[in-house]
Formats: structure tokens, C-alpha cells, sequence
């Protein structure tokens, strides 16, 4: 009875992940990579099904922190915060608060769910609402610790569709972008108190989120926004640089950028890839743009880097996984026309995770020489636009309604 008993703790530590926790989108660096995962020598026909829970519609990714999952959605008229442990599904706690919200016109489809992905530190889980309300709460009892709303300044206090814009935390700061497609600002509160600490701009959000970098000695928050691409420092909130990059007719501002090497990396629906470079000379910022074409062009999914190369969905020729060089923007490949609508990525050594839209978990070869399937799953019948979170022996994934956690 006691080897069992070891046994199952051994399980339970191989299961947990503990050292590869992930605090928010796109994992412990904002950047889609995951570090400490490695690739099965023989990908599994079939994933395990360790175990599954209805927690509410919404696109907001899975947390993890130790053993336990944090997962936000929608309930009815009340968004809920969910903790269960990793192990098992078993709930920790769970709670909600009313949200009442009328879907823009064209987003049906959609649903009423979170879309913005909450974030974890200092340990608080810090939600963005559908309708532009940024709530703390502490991770280990589910109580609510302070709650920032800007109702009465931006009216609505959300874009078109529901915020998107996920929080970013660096050094006891909350960051994230509030307001409406015609007006909003950048803010910067006290993750203890919700107490403002800096804000900067009128530009409203749009529904791509921010990134933190460490670029030229400084710290700064880079974002797109509805007007532009805008990098602000992130102690101060002081407008360090900025490059024009508007959506035309809906706020189509969709991707998060990524960081490679001193430049930005993004794209915008119809306006191809582009490549800015950010430089401080005598104290002056200014950015120039690297490269730019059209043979590509990202318009909800964001892109990640593996090995120097970018891999996205693009929307031109009706939906085709790209390989480009980060450094020239080259387009090594492109894979078969209508691929899917939408997808996210994770990047690790030798290959790319793509979940897509439709519910098909793939992965591929991370290579400049073509398109290279080697394993791809149905894990979902719903939609699955919720971003993964890959662990060391398994993946979480959000579909339309349910948390699950398979095993490799």
C-alpha cells in the first residue's frame, strides 16, 4: 500500500509541471516559446484524455501556477473565475460576479465569453472583462481584492466586440489598455491596490495586447493600438516611439507583435508583414521600418519565432500556414489553401503547435524547407480559439465550453 501510495505521488509530480508555470498569453515569456517541453521521440496516435470540466464559454487561455489551473469564461449573465487542480480537474474554488453584455453586430458567432487572457503575479490572477473591468483576485482563496473600471470617462468601455486587450504585470505594476475604438489610454495600476500609477495616450484599444521588452537598457511596454504601433516606458509610462499603423474601417488591430533581435514583428489584416527597428541615439527614440511586403498577411492569429523564423496563419489565399525569415522576411513556405480561419501558436525545439479554430491540434516541423506535418489531432468538435497551454507531459485547452487537459 505504501509503494502505491509513492506511486501515485510520483504521478501526480510528473503530471503537475510545476517548474513550467504559465502566467499568461503566450506562456511564461509573452513570446510563445516553451522551453521545457521536448518532443516525444514517436508522436502518440492519439492523446489521453486525463480529465474534463465545464467551466463556461470565452477565449481566455488557461494559468497555471504549481498544481492548480485558473480558467476564466462566461456562465449565463456572470463571468466566473475557475480553480482547479492540475491533477485531477477537481475544483478549488470558484468565483463570479455579474456581466451583462450585448454582442457587437457581426460577432454573433462569437459568444458573450472573456476574450481578453488573464494574467498571474505576486500571487494575484488579474481578469479583464468583457466590458473593460480589470479585477484582482487573490490565487489562493478566489477573493476579490480590488476591481478598476473606466465607465464613466469611455462610454461604451470596450471596442466593437468585447476587449480583447490582455493585462501585462512588471514589477508590481498592472498594465493594460481601456477605453473604446474611438478613445482610450494606456494605464499602469498598483497590483496591490488598483491605485493608477501612470497613463498615457487617447488612443483606443484595439484587439491585439501588449508585450514587455527589454530593449536598449529600458523596459517598455510595446503595443498596437487602433492608431499605431507604441512603445512606452514601462516605470514611467512615457511615449518613447511610435509608427502609424491604422486599421481601415473595423478595428481590425488584431495580432500581438513579437520581439526578435531589436525588432518588432507584426501584421495587420490586409496590410501584410512588417519589421520595425526601434533605436535611442543621444536619448531620442526613433523607428524605421526593416522590411515590409504583402506576400503574407496575419488578421487575428499571432505569429510566433522559432529559430530565427516567423510561422503564422495568413489570410490571403484563403487561409495558408507561412514560414518567413524574421531577419529579411523572406517566405520560405507556404502550406495548402484553407487551412483554417484561426489558429494559435507555440514554438519549441524542432517544431511549431498550431491549434486551430475548428478544433485540430497539429504539429509541425519547425524547417525553412517546406511544410512538414508530423502529428495532428481533432481534440475538439467545438471551437477551440482559446490559446494552449503546453506543459511537459500534456497540453490544456480551452474549447467553446469545456477545460480540457490531455496527456502525450
Amino acid at each position: 500500500m505504501r509503494g502505491f501510495s509513492f506511486f501515485l505521488i510520483i504521478l501526480a509530480a510528473s503530471l503537475s509541471g510545476a517548474d513550467s508555470d504559465w502566467p499568461g498569453w503566450l506562456g511564461p515569456n509573452k513570446d510563445g516559446w516553451v522551453k521545457d517541453f521536448k518532443a516525444p521521440k514517436k508522436w502518440p496516435e492519439r492523446l489521453n484524455q486525463v480529465w474534463q470540466l465545464k467551466v463556461g464559454e470565452g477565449y481566455g487561455t488557461p494559468l497555471v501556477v504549481g498544481t492548480r489551473v485558473y480558467q476564466h469564461a462566461r456562465i449565463g449573465d456572470e463571468e466566473v473565475l475557475w480553480c482547479v487542480d492540475l491533477n485531477t480537474g477537481k475544483k478549488a474554488w470558484r468565483s463570479s460576479y455579474k456581466e451583462p453584455f450585448e454582442v457587437g453586430g457581426g460577432g454573433e458567432t462569437h459568444g458573450k465569453g472573456p476574450k481578453s487572457n488573464p494574467a498571474y503575479a505576486d500571487g494575484r490572477i488579474f481578469v479583464m472583462s468583457i466590458t473593460g473591468t480589470l479585477s484582482a483576485w487573490d490565487a489562493s482563496t478566489g477573493n476579490l481584492i480590488w476591481r478598476k473600471n473606466y465607465n464613466s470617462r469611455f462610454k461604451p468601455s470596450y471596442p466593437r466586440w468585447g476587449m480583447c486587450n490582455s493585462p501585462v504585470v512588471d514589477e508590481g505594476r498592472v498594465i493594460a489598455h481601456f477605453g473604446n475604438e474611438q478613445i482610450g489610454a494606456l494605464k499602469a495600476l498598483d497590483v496591490k491596490t488598483g491605485k493608477e500609477v501612470w497613463t498615457q495616450g487617447a488612443d483606443g484599444p484595439c484587439y491585439s495586447s501588449p508585450i514587455l521588452v527589454e530593449h536598449e537598457g529600458i523596459r517598455q511596454v510595446i503595443e498596437l493600438n487602433h492608431r499605431a504601433l507604441v512603445a512606452v516606458d514601462s516605470k514611467t509610462g512615457t511615449l518613447l516611439w511610435e509608427f502609424p499603423l491604422p486599421s481601415i474601417g473595423m478595428n481590425q488591430n488584431t495580432p500581438t507583435p513579437s520581439f526578435v533581435n531589436g525588432r518588432v514583428l507584426l501584421g495587420a489584416e490586409n496590410r501584410g508583414l512588417y519589421s520595425f527597428e526601434p533605436k535611442q541615439k543621444n536619448g531620442k527614440w526613433s523607428v524605421r521600418m526593416h522590411w515590409h511586403h504583402r506576400k503574407a498577411s496575419l488578421n487575428m492569429s499571432t505569429a510566433v519565432v522559432n529559430d530565427g523564423r516567423l510561422y503564422g496563419l495568413s489570410h490571403l489565399n484563403r487561409g495558408r500556414l507561412f514560414c518567413a525569415d524574421s531577419e529579411t522576411g523572406e517566405v520560405f513556405w507556404e502550406g495548402p489553401e484553407r487551412a483554417g480561419r484561426y489558429a494559435t501558436f507555440l514554438a519549441f525545439k524542432g517544431y511549431v503547435m498550431v491549434l486551430f479554430g475548428e478544433g485540430e491540434l497539429q504539429v509541425i516541423v519547425a524547417s525553412p524547407d517546406g511544410y512538414q506535418k508530423a502529428a495532428s489531432w481533432m481534440i475538439s468538435e467545438e471551437y477551440t480559439w482559446a490559446a494552449p497551454v503546453l506543459l511537459k507531459n500534456g497540453i490544456l485547452i480551452k474549447d467553446q465550453g469545456h477545460l480540457t487537459f490531455w496527456s502525450f
